[in-house]
Order: structure tokens, then C-alpha cells, then sequence
């Protein structure tokens, strides 16, 4: 027996198949081994669909962001620039439907669904002058009451620019308003920084005099309305 015919025996036995399969095996592995590579660019053209579908989801995304963003920044500038007009009408504008100018008016008690003015305290009793110093200077009398009164000055846009009290003041207060331009013309020998004159100088020639007693006890209530009410703001000649 010759030896190829030994190695083919080989071959035959259950031994000899493996082999055969491994050989196989090999053969198909080296032959994969063996291919080119794929094409470059091949593979972008498989992969650019896919890139550009997700770069385009991207770019929609930030700019309906963008989009939103800038209407929202025209919105509240819109909002900004209207509140003038679509803002209710101011405390000076509803004081000045009540009385004429130069008039100090008592405002009623405020109520859960009436009040002139926002926000007001009931523990006080309050009482409005909406002033117009255009031609004359205007003299405020304010008796004083059993526990405490205020004096507040207000300008038309609601700004505050000056205030006192009984308590600061004395027995009662009583003071002048007026503008800067009507202080300049007063004499110059004029004592107008005296106790029974004090001169206040106001901003602006329109604005509101604030009065407030304090009420204590609710009994009380009638008495110091009645008290309030002997004050008083008309032009000065």
C-alpha cells in the first residue's frame, strides 16, 4: 500500500471527514479574507441619505425654535408699548370725576365690592383734593383729629413727592402748594418758612392731596368724619 493510498484510508475514516470540514472551512474564510474592500464612496452614498435626513431633522427643530423665540420677543415688546392704552383708567382720572379741582371731597368708606381707590384701609377714613395749580397756589387746612392724620401729596402719574402729619405739624396743618415758578415770584422779605406758612413746592402743576384719619375704635367713626370734613384746599390770591 502506497502512501497516498494510506492518506486516502485516512480520509475515509470519521477522522478524515473532520479534516475535510475544517478544510472547507478554510478555504471559504480565506477566500472572504480575499475580497477588496467595499468602495469609500460607496459607503457615503449608502450613509448620506441617513445623515442628511438627520442633519434636517436638526435644522427644522432650531428653527421653529428660533421662529418661536423671535415672536415671543415681538409680543412682549407689542405688550410693553400698549399698557398706556389698554391700562385702566388712573387714580387721578377717576379722583377727578368725583369733584372739580381745588375741592376736597370725603371719599365713603371702602366695601368689599366698592372702593374709589384701591387697596384702601378701612381703619382710616380718608378724604381726596385733586389740584390744579395752573393760575393760583393752592392753601391746604387739615384740622387735627383724636389720634392721627396725614397729609400726602401725589402728581398726577401717582408719584409721591411729599408728606406730614398732625403730629409733625402741631395742632392742625396748613401749608401752601405750589410750583417752583410761583415760589420764585413770592417777596423776598416774605417769612415763608414760618410755622403758619409752610410752603411746599410741588413737581408738577397737576396732582392729588391725600388726607387720612386714623379711627381707633369704630364708635369713634362719625365723630372724626365729621372732623375731617372742616378740611380744605382752595387757591391761594
Amino acid at each position: 500500500m502506497t502512501g497516498l493510498d494510506t492518506a486516502h484510508g485516512r480520509l475515509d475514516t470519521p477522522k478524515g471527514g473532520l479534516a475535510r470540514r475544517l478544510r472547507t472551512l478554510l478555504g471559504r474564510l480565506r477566500h472572504r479574507l480575499r475580497r477588496p474592500p467595499p468602495d469609500e464612496g460607496e459607503n457615503r452614498r449608502r450613509l448620506s441619505p441617513v445623515h442628511w435626513s438627520v442633519s434636517g431633522i436638526s435644522a427644522g427643530v432650531l428653527l421653529s425654535a428660533a421662529f418661536i423665540a423671535v415672536l415671543a420677543a415681538i409680543a412682549h415688546i407689542v405688550s410693553i408699548l400698549a399698557m398706556p392704552a389698554l391700562a385702566e383708567r388712573t387714580a387721578y382720572d377717576r379722583l377727578g370725576e368725583l369733584a372739580d379741582a381745588n375741592m376736597m371731597v370725603m371719599l365713603p368708606d371702602p366695601a368689599p365690592d366698592v372702593q374709589v381707590l384701591p387697596m384702601m384701609d378701612p381703619a382710616f377714613i380718608s378724604a381726596v383734593c385733586v389740584f390744579d395749580l395752573g393760575e393760583h397756589p393752592l392753601k391746604v387746612r387739615v384740622p387735627a383729629t383724636a389720634d392721627y392724620t396725614s397729609v400726602s401729596f401725589y402728581t398726577a402719574a401717582g408719584l409721591p413727592f411729599y408728606a406730614l402729619s398732625d403730629q409733625a405739624a402741631g395742632k392742625g396743618i396748613e401749608l401752601e402748594l405750589m410750583t417752583a415758578s410761583q415760589k420764585a415770584a413770592l417777596p423776598e422779605d416774605e417769612e415763608i418758612t414760618a410755622a403758619d406758612r409752610l410752603v411746599i413746592e410741588s413737581p408738577s402743576p397737576d396732582g392729588v392731596v391725600a388726607v387720612r384719619a386714623f379711627v381707633r375704635e369704630r364708635g369713634m367713626r362719625e365723630m372724626i368724619r365729621r372732623q375731617l370734613e372742616a378740611a380744605s384746599c382752595a387757591p391761594s390770591r
